[in-house]
Formats: C-alpha cells, sequence, structure tokens
C-alpha cells in the first residue's frame, strides 16, 4: 500500500471516529448533565437553595433567562432502585428523575398550588438517597420513535399527576404543570 493510501486510509477512520463521536454526543442519556428551555419563551428550567414561601415550602423552581447559569444543569437518573447506566439511550416514553446539579434535590411535584401560577407547584426535594415517586417524570415527543437528541423538543409529564411541566405567563419565571 502507498503512503498515499494509507494517509487516506488514515483520515477515513479519524473521519468515521470523529462523525461517531459528533452523532452520540448529540444522544441525551443516562447521566446527561442537561439545561431544559422552555420552546417559546427560552427561560431555562432553574433552582437554587430558596425555598417557597408557601405551598410546599419546597426549593423553588423557576425560570431563567441566562445560558451560562450552572444552577440550570440537572442530571438524568434513572428510577429509585433502578440503575441507568450512564449513557444509555432515552426513547419517548422513558420514565426517569431530573437531579439538580447543585442542589442535588430532584425535579418533583405534588397537589400543592403554586404560589406565582396558582397551578400545580413544581420543586425540587429530596437528596441523593432520599426520592420518591413524585420525582418521575415522563418523557415524550411528537416523533414517538427513535432516540431523544439534543435540540429535540420535548415534553415532561408529572408520572403520579399526570400534568405536563410548562412555563406559566403570569409571571417571568414561573414553572408549573398544567
Amino acid at each position: 500500500m502507498s503512503s498515499f493510501q494509507q494517509a487516506l486510509l488514515l483520515l477515513s477512520i479519524a473521519l468515521h471516529y470523529l462523525y461517531s463521536a459528533e452523532a452520540s454526543a448529540a444522544l441525551v442519556t443516562c447521566g446527561s448533565v442537561i439545561k431544559l428551555s422552555h420552546a417559546r419563551t427560552s427561560y431555562l428550567l432553574h433552582s437554587h437553595e430558596i425555598a417557597y414561601g408557601s405551598g410546599s415550602g419546597q426549593q423553588s423552581v423557576t425560570g431563567y433567562d441566562s445560558s451560562d447559569d450552572a444552577n440550570s444543569l440537572w442530571i438524568i437518573r434513572g428510577l429509585k432502585g433502578h440503575w441507568c447506566p450512564q449513557g444509555s439511550s432515552i426513547k419517548s416514553g422513558f420514565q426517569l428523575r431530573l437531579q439538580h446539579a447543585s442542589t442535588r434535590k430532584f425535579l418533583h411535584s405534588h397537589h400543592f398550588e403554586s404560589p406565582l401560577s396558582g397551578q400545580q407547584e413544581v420543586s425540587a426535594f429530596g437528596s441523593d438517597t432520599d426520592s420518591d415517586d413524585m420525582d418521575i417524570w415522563q418523557v415524550d415527543w411528537d416523533k414517538g420513535a427513535g432516540e431523544w437528541t439534543q435540540d429535540q423538543q420535548v415534553r415532561l409529564r408529572h408520572a403520579h399527576t399526570g400534568v405536563y411541566l410548562a412555563s406559566g405567563p403570569q409571571r417571568r419565571g414561573s414553572w408549573s404543570i398544567y
């Protein structure tokens, strides 16, 4: 094999691995650290260690409009007691938990009324070792088939109450579920 053919073969192999890495980097998988933005407002799902003054009194979850905000990072986890191996693909209908990266609390909901929207409150609750069924969300998208990829519009449905996560129009930054 000539040195020119060897160089072409190496370039072909390198491009194949680069292409494969880019394709898998676009997948959202178990263990991924993500930011979720509202489709219409682009506000990020955000939380920090400030509790609601009413309702559940749990850690507040709001919308935030800064893309470089570390308090808008969420880790995709499997259900409590069910290991979700890092890198495992996620299909429409998959049930998961979203863990806030900095406070380690899980995205949570229940039948408390949101102090901002009047709808069902969304909060962050629990810890690495404390999680319950109110932390379970189902991810869905219109196409139904395939794996969750970056930039894909998805809906999060609370598994226990059956309502969807949404950003309320009443006040900038309020998140509730309808």
